[in-house]
């Protein structure tokens, strides 16, 4: 399970993230319309171009980024995710992880921070989509994704990049930080 595991995250995650990506991944966020209003008012953002993701019953994902504050990168991160539950498949996504107060960057940026299963994360991307979390689950087709906002000081934000990925799953999210 382990060596399955690792393998898809080795594909998926074949190329190393480079400054371009991280442009390109931010540029990608910033032009769409559930995500450019948080770019003016968020204290900072963590941006992981790339995460991937895969599992059968046990799941996990990876993904390497960087936090902004004030529009400069200040260090690099780390997502680790682990999950549990009915999931098969595996896949890429963007994520960008908004922190809306001097209180939620130092709480991200303090060396080791986690989401619990409570966090939820919208997807920027057409077509159908579901979300759940704290301010309530929903389902909708179109690209008229579902209003964002701040939980706890935090706003999350998914592109997905490919694969397929069937899951109903509990688990969380873990960030380290390393200042530059």
């Amino acid at each position: 399970m382990k060596r399955f595991l690792l393998l898809i995250a080795a594909v998926l995650l074949s190329s190393t993230a480079i400054a371009d990506e991280f442009g390109s991944t931010i540029s990608t966020f910033r032009q769409a319309s559930q995500t450019a209003p948080f770019f003016e008012g968020a204290y900072g953002y963590a941006v992981f171009p790339s995460v991937g993701k895969g599992g059968i019953g046990l799941g996990g994902a990876y993904g390497q980024g960087q936090v902004y504050r004030g529009g400069s990168a200040v260090g690099k991160s780390k997502l680790v995710q682990v999950t549990f539950g009915f999931q098969l498949g595996g896949q890429a996504f963007s994520q960008i992880v908004f922190l809306q107060d001097k209180r939620a960057y130092d709480e991200f940026t303090s060396g080791s921070f986690e989401f619990g299963a409570q966090a939820s994360a919208v997807a920027i991307t057409l077509g159908a989509s579901a979300q759940a979390g704290t301010t309530g689950t929903g389902a909708q087709a179109g690209d008229n994704q579902a209003k964002a906002n701040y939980v706890s000081g935090y706003a999350i934000f998914t592109s997905a990049k490919g694969g397929l990925m069937y899951e109903a799953t509990i688990g969380g999210q873990t960030f380290t930080f390393d200042p530059y």
